[in-house]
């Protein structure tokens, strides 16, 4: 039996790939296309390693078929180019969220996801945005910091942009 070509959207780009209609959306971005920045953690989306943004949602790519994402937008780390990545990635490192590393394109897309929908999320509307995301490390207050300066930096980028 012959493995169907699929045509998804990755990062704005067009890619055909072969691959059974089951296989997980994150080895297809692993193995076929070597975009590294989602991991494999748990193989069960519940520690939140793979996430990646499809049509702009945090979504878990280890258990998503890519026959499910045909025709649909599918953002990765590697093509996250944003306002909001940045003032992220700028409070994760004043804040020190990082410890080892491991978790952090998931914690970022999952953020980067919740400031898209809500530029002024509250401690609870982060924990929740948060909660399919596990740091071994233990940051989550300084992740929830990293959020929350991220979010006002932003906020104050927008009025003087208004200006």
């Amino acid at each position: 039996m012959e493995t169907p070509m699929w045509s998804i959207n990755v990062n704005g780009r067009d890619f055909r790939v072969s691959a059974a209609p089951e296989m997980p959306l994150l080895w297809v971005l692993r193995e076929l296309l070597r975009l590294r920045g989602a991991k494999f953690g748990c193989g069960k989306a519940q520690c939140g390693a793979c996430t990646v943004h499809l049509e702009g949602a945090a979504v878990r790519s280890c258990v998503l078929p890519i026959a499910a994402v045909v025709g649909k937008r599918v953002q990765t780390i590697e093509g996250l180019e944003s306002e909001q990545l940045r003032a992220l990635q700028q409070a994760w490192v004043e804040h020190q969220a990082p410890q080892c590393g491991y978790c952090q394109p998931g914690q970022l897309m999952s953020a980067a996801a919740l400031l898209a929908g809500n530029a002024h999320p509250s401690d609870a509307d982060i924990d929740a945005a948060m909660s399919g995301n596990l740091c071994r490390c233990g940051t989550y207050t300084r992740i929830r910091a990293a959020i929350h300066e991220a979010a006002a930096g932003l906020a104050h980028n927008a009025k003087g942009a208004a200006r």
